[in-house]
């Protein structure tokens, strides 16, 4: 649980999804490749882990966003799909809310699994991998910032 702030449960308004979908998503697929990239350069990703990811692929979809981020882990780096595989071999599905409570650690990927606010398609073996790597990672705390007192 993130110390100082905590990111309320919003869903965008639906026009923000129609127009989103209609944008171009790869975008998005080479942010997150990138910042993929970034982490596991910074050890913060367990090579060990990162290994089994090999020629795997990923969709990470906004749902009240309309944005999707499709990506692979080939020759050890993290790869931006330009299209979205007919069937990747993991996808996530969340509104923005979600994903920013998992990635500041106010909530964990369980309980939003359990609440139906997170969806996990695919292999399972694949997604309890990177579920685990996710629980593993030891994030520096964030500043406290003013403006996000309580």
């Amino acid at each position: 649980m993130t110390q100082g702030f905590s990111i309320p449960r919003f869903t965008l308004p639906r026009m923000l999804s129609t127009i989103g979908a209609h944008l171009p998503q790869w975008p998005h697929s080479l942010a997150l490749a990138s910042a993929l990239n970034a982490a596991a350069r910074l050890g913060v990703l367990p090579a060990d882990s990162l290994a089994l990811l090999a020629g795997r692929s990923f969709v990470v979809e906004v749902l009240d966003a309309g944005g999707q981020a499709c990506f692979t882990y080939r020759g050890g780096l993290f790869r931006p799909l330009l299209t979205a595989p007919a069937a990747p071999d993991l996808c996530f599905r969340a509104n923005l809310s979600a994903f920013l409570q998992l990635l500041v650690r106010q909530e964990d990927p369980d309980t939003l699994f359990f609440n139906r606010e997170l969806t996990i398609v695919g292999d399972t073996e694949l997604g309890l991998l990177v579920k685990n790597m996710l629980d593993a990672i030891e994030w520096p705390p964030l500043p406290r910032l003013p403006i996000f007192r309580h």
